[in-house]
């Protein structure tokens, strides 16, 4: 089998990217398509007797344009993107140019009884342009759906601004008396490009992650050439190259270190809080930030292997196997445009042949059915409760970036939450001291020191002793002078060295590192104390995750820890299930794993959480965490209070429920109003509903459908 991805142009909803997909799953060479909206590309699994040239021309056929995807080309999909919104925009603008006085003369005089000169003509004049120049991407969008032999909102909103406008044409041109629709195609093409505008700009902001991981590796490297250090552009580095790195540069590939001793800050690609300290023989990262010593390392890995590039493609690859959601209302226009045609047509034949009624009364009875079937209540109902409900969110401090994370939320089976800067704070800080004068003395000791441990120790004291002849020992701690008594501060290494006997504290010791926590040893020829420090559990940790297991939810604990520090940890939170030891590429795999059983959702803070939140049904990222985690995230808790992830599921019920509630309006209104409007109590009372009525239906059900979306509101969360 062969792997093919194209890149598509021209899709501008959901429905689109579902037409193609069907019509190159239908390919018998094909055996797997799928057709990602918002990343605007195919990915196609297919046998060797299909050629890219027929998949692309297969795509084109249906009215788009394709190409093969090059590699990693964000910028020109970014520009894509822009040039796309930027359309949308100006088709807005210049459709509101003639609608605003169409609305205003079309239905506002006609409230008050103003009525002006060729009132009906000038209606005409501003409605014509809108329905043609704005309306013909609708059209194009229902011939693209008919070649694939499927219906879509572009159906809908083609048939029923077509049927008001050809109506009101006839209706100006021949019979006056019977009204005019045309503010009526005016406005519902105006407000449906209005909806596309604001979608093209939320689609948008799905390649920004990729930016921002982009825009962390630094551009050139100092590198060593024929004896010299010289600076280099980044991509011209080689494997098995000498490169240095000085404090506060980034590191611009992945290597081993060579010689030198410093600690680098790796939380943009781990997620971890605490710099990393590296010496000869230890393993370096892309775009980490080396902080105070001067590394020099070869070149491991280079170009599209570095573990920066990896990650970059790992978050491409998971965005695009989700499957373009398949509005509800498109799978019903699927079935119910159809329908709408067949009854239209029925009932204009219906009148004419079998009861002889004038072609002019089953004109008027056909387009009744037609514009009462008009979707302006079934287009509205889910984004109104979408809007409503993500303005909710927004306000209690959880931002839902788009409809898809509300339509799915509510169906979420398994939680799996990042351990550091997720379930805990972030942040180093003292948890145990023992020993009477412990604390003083080794903040005393570490206010000179520049570990990333220092600065815990130094906040938690409030008094300080004045220190002299301070040194830094790497790998092992600190010494210093307070008065004229040599203290030493560090690990176990550092009490060996100096013959400082910790039998006594050894089982302590083991204790406190099996609770997850980093120990430091105070001594001066004996030792005087211990301290310890750890990240600690956010305070809503315990609260947030026993409520996501009264909803039915299993949740999971995934960090890059050891086993005996992850469940301690854990223990604490009160999760039962934990991955341990995960690297950050294999963080996409458990989601996998568990996504077979169900829907699931990550939730992290780091990059190295950004390919499993774009792997996950729902990526909840933390409002303290990295731009990138927040970018592929499609929830943001921006208050760090992971009692929001809770509040998120109740919402989207709440939310999922409206849009039942408005689709059953929406329906009842049209399978009601359809049979009047085709005439079936004609007969029998004698009463016609005439296309005036239809529209007062259709305007009826759109307000019910508004208004109870905006009920919303009062909901408890």
């Amino acid at each position: 089998m062969k792997k093919t991805e194209l890149q598509i142009t021209g899709m501008h909803c959901a429905s689109c990217a579902a037409n193609i997909n069907k019509t190159l799953d239908n390919l018998k060479q094909v055996k797997e398509a799928n057709v990602n909206f918002s990343t605007a590309k195919a990915t196609i699994m297919h046998s060797n007797k299909i050629t890219n040239k027929q998949l692309i021309k297969k795509v084109e056929s249906l009215g788009f344009k394709a190409s093969i995807a090059q590699g990693n080309a964000f910028e020109k999909q970014a520009k894509q993107q822009k040039k796309e919104i930027k359309h949308y925009r100006n088709t807005f603008l210049f459709s509101l140019i003639f609608a605003i006085p169409a609305f205003i003369i079309g239905m506002i005089f006609m409230w008050f009884n103003i009525n002006i000169p060729y009132n009906d003509y000038i209606l005409w004049f501003l409605a014509t342009p809108i329905q043609f120049g704005v309306g013909y991407q609708f059209y194009k969008g229902t011939w693209n759906a008919i070649k694939s032999k499927t219906a879509n909102m572009d159906s809908l909103i083609a048939l029923g601004t077509t049927a008001a406008y050809l109506f009101s044409v006839y209706a100006v041109l021949f019979n006056p008396s019977l009204g005019q629709y045309f503010e009526t195609s005016a406005i519902l093409i105006t407000l449906v490009v209005m909806g596309r505008w604001f979608e093209a700009i939320a689609k948008g902001k799905t390649s920004d992650a990729i930016k921002k991981l982009m825009n962390l590796a630094p551009k050139t490297a100092t590198v060593k050439r024929k004896g010299k250090y010289i600076q280099v552009p980044v991509e011209q580095i080689k494997l098995g190259d000498i490169i240095i790195v000085k404090p506060g540069e980034r590191i611009p590939v992945d290597g081993l270190v060579l010689s030198g001793h410093s600690t680098v800050n790796e939380s943009m690609i781990t997620g971890e809080s605490i710099p990393i300290e590296k010496k000869k023989g230890d393993k370096v990262i892309s775009a980490t930030i080396n902080k105070h010593g001067t590394l020099t390392f070869k070149a491991t890995a280079v170009g599209a292997n570095t573990t920066l590039a990896q990650i970059i493609k790992l978050i491409d690859e998971a965005q695009g196997q989700k499957a373009p959601i398949q509005r509800f209302a498109d799978t019903i226009s699927g079935y119910f445009v159809p329908t709408v045609i067949a009854i239209a047509l029925i009932t204009f034949i219906s009148w004419t042949l079998f009861f002889g009624k004038p072609i002019s009364f089953a004109l008027i009875t056909a387009v009744a059915v037609l514009v009462i079937a008009c979707p302006c209540a079934l287009g509205l109902a889910t984004p109104t409760a979408i809007m409503v409900g993500s303005g909710k969110g927004a306000r209690k401090g959880i931002l839902i970036k788009g409809g898809e994370a509300l339509e799915t939320a509510h169906k979420l089976k398994y939680i799996i939450f990042d351990k550091t800067g997720t379930i805990t704070k972030g942040e180093p800080e003292v948890t145990d001291i023992t020993g009477k004068s412990t604390l003083k003395i080794a903040a005393s000791l570490e206010k000179t020191s520049e570990h990333p441990l220092a600065e815990a120790i130094v906040k938690k004291s409030k008094t300080f002793f004045k220190t002299t002849a301070f040194k830094a020992i790497p790998g092992h701690g600190i010494t210093a002078k307070i008065k004229s008594k040599q203290y030493w501060l560090g690990n176990r290494r550092l009490m060996k060295r100096n013959k400082v006997n910790i039998t006594k504290y050894e089982k302590q010791i083991t204790k406190l590192e099996s609770q997850g926590k980093t120990v430091m040893i105070l001594a001066d020829k004996k030792v005087i104390g211990l301290i310890a420090v750890a990240d600690t559990i956010r305070k809503t940790s315990p609260r947030a995750i026993k409520q996501l297991k009264e909803l039915g939810l299993k949740v999971y604990m995934i960090t890059g820890d050891n086993e005996k520090t992850a469940k301690a940890i854990a223990k604490k939170a009160g999760i039962n299930n934990v991955f341990a030891e995960v690297l950050p590429k294999d963080k996409a795999n458990y989601v996998k794993k568990l996504q077979r059983k169900g829907k699931v959702a990550m939730i992290g803070d780091g990059i190295n959480d950004a390919i499993a939140l774009a792997q996950a049904d729902i990526g909840i990222a933390m409002g303290s965490g990295t731009d990138v985690a927040m970018e592929t995230g499609n929830i943001v808790l921006m208050k760090n209070d992971l009692l929001d992830v809770p509040r998120s599921i109740k919402l989207s019920k709440q939310t999922m429920s409206k849009i039942k509630q408005n689709m059953f309006w929406a329906l009842f209104y049209n399978s009601m109003g359809i049979p009047i409007a085709a005439g079936v109590l004609y007969p029998f009372t004698g009463w016609l509903l005439s296309p005036i009525i239809a529209a007062g239906a259709m305007a009826l059900s759109s307000v019910s459908v508004v208004t109870n979306s905006l009920l919303l509101k009062g909901k408890k969360l």
